[in-house]
């Protein structure tokens, strides 16, 4: 198990470009799977979870070659299906959670799919039947074995038919579109998650020939095709860690540029961090942080307690609240911060509170941040990473403790962010990684 000493209340300066996004990445990867001809993947993040998915890739007969340090060619033109068969891809697939997007490609192309009960953060109920819902409306039949946690499905000819999803859920968007855009007819899908991701997952599906009309809304309409071409395709900057940037730059007094933001994939993350008082400049498609002494809390306009709370796009993505969180500790003001989506997304904040935080845990899903306007710094201590967003929240809060802090199962925060401790090193952070 890795870990992190960090040496507090070091200001940072200087530069930081974001990685590619790991939620992009990992849809776009799995469409891989549609087509015989070769796929080239541009700004593909290297990091755990990514890592993972292309090393199962190449276990399924992918010939994947790697381009430059951010660049990949894929081809599966021979793909061996019996692997998913074997205990090796049970122990890979069960540990990553983006694996279940591997299910639509494969029903599509080769009628069948199979995976094992997939792994990921453990922040709260995250079900699958919106994926399996999907699946079986286009035709395919859907078993679960419980004794094994193996799901499988299966179907000879996938048929296009209208749907209700019972949730916007990303993936499960992902997945259904994935399988539909080479089944029989014509498919329309409501209630679909239209995130910048999905958006870029149905561009480079319509560049490989798919026909997907309604991109970016909560209505797509799929006309099937027989067969997908290549294509080549550059993944969008993670707006998760931009938006922790920010969230990092506020909380340690930096001066920070975040270069090359894609500002109109940003939804509402600037404006929600502009409600907790942080300065924030466009310049050009750059994001400038200044150094700030103080930031405090805009109010709603009745005075009433600001309440920041996750939606689905284009609402407050849920991936950075435990990063709100953090920064509200130090704002002058109180925040309501309500997680609906996870429910157990804020138990970290016993951390927080160890660290000398004023939060309130109301139930699993509110917490309320008394911030403190710096006039008692957070302390450094030990503590565990418990899930990605909740990790790098806690790095921030110890890169603004005073004195030193110790995180363990740093493994969690590799799993999303790309050699984060190196990069904010060079920008005067204090970060020693222990192996």
């Amino acid at each position: 198990m890795g870990t992190f000493e960090i040496e507090g209340g070091k200001r940072l300066k200087g530069e930081l470009i974001p990685q590619g996004a790991k939620n992009e990445a990992l849809q776009v990867l799995c469409a891989v799977l549609l087509t015989p001809e070769k796929v080239i993947i541009r700004k593909v993040p290297n990091i755990v979870d990514v890592n993972k998915l292309i090393d199962l890739l190449q276990d399924l007969g992918v010939k994947v070659e790697k381009l430059g340090p951010e660049d990949y060619s894929f081809q599966a033109d021979d793909i061996d299906i019996e692997y998913l068969n074997s205990q090796t891809f049970k122990k890979k697939g069960a540990s990553l959670r983006g694996s279940v997007m591997i299910l639509g490609p494969l029903l599509a192309r080769f009628g069948k799919g199979y995976i094992p009960k997939p792994g990921g953060d453990k922040i709260g109920r995250r079900r699958l039947d919106t994926h399996f819902l999907g699946f079986e409306k286009l035709g395919a039949e859907f078993v679960y074995n419980e004794k094994s946690k193996f799901y499988k499905v299966n179907a000879k000819n996938l048929q296009g038919t209208y749907m209700l999803l019972d949730e916007a859920s990303v993936t499960g968007t992902a997945n259904i579109i994935m399988a539909a855009v080479m089944a029989n007819g014509e498919t329309e899908i409501y209630n679909a998650a239209c995130e910048p991701y999905i958006q870029q997952l149905c561009k480079m599906l319509n560049k490989m020939g798919a026909k997907i009309q309604g991109v970016g809304s909560n209505l797509l309409k799929i006309t099937g095709v027989k067969n997908l071409g290549g294509c080549e395709h550059k993944i969008l900057p993670d707006m998760i860690e931009i938006g922790s940037f920010i969230g990092l730059a506020a909380m340690t007094q930096s001066e920070i540029t975040i270069k090359d933001v894609s500002y109109p994939d940003l939804g509402r993350i600037p404006s929600v961090f502009r409600s907790l008082g942080i300065k924030i400049e466009l310049r050009g498609d750059d994001l400038f942080i200044p150094a700030q002494k103080s930031y405090e809390v805009q109010p709603f306009i009745d005075g009433s307690i600001l309440t920041i709370a996750d939606a689905p796009w284009p609402g407050f993505t849920p991936d950075l609240l435990s990063i709100i969180l953090v920064v509200a500790t130090q704002a002058k003001g109180s925040v309501l911060v309500h997680q609906k989506m996870f429910e157990s997304r804020l138990f970290f904040v016993d951390k927080l509170i160890d660290m000398g935080a004023q939060i309130i845990l109301c139930d699993p899903h509110r917490a309320t941040v008394i911030g403190m306007d710096r006039k008692t710094p957070l302390r450094g201590i030990q503590m565990t990473s418990p899930d990605i967003r909740a990790g790098v929240s806690l790095l921030i809060a110890a890169m603004s403790a005073k004195g030193k802090s110790t995180i363990h199962n740093i493994e969690q925060i590799d799993r999303g962010y790309q050699n984060i401790d190196e990069r904010l090193n060079a920008l005067g952070a204090s970060i020693k990684r222990i192996n």
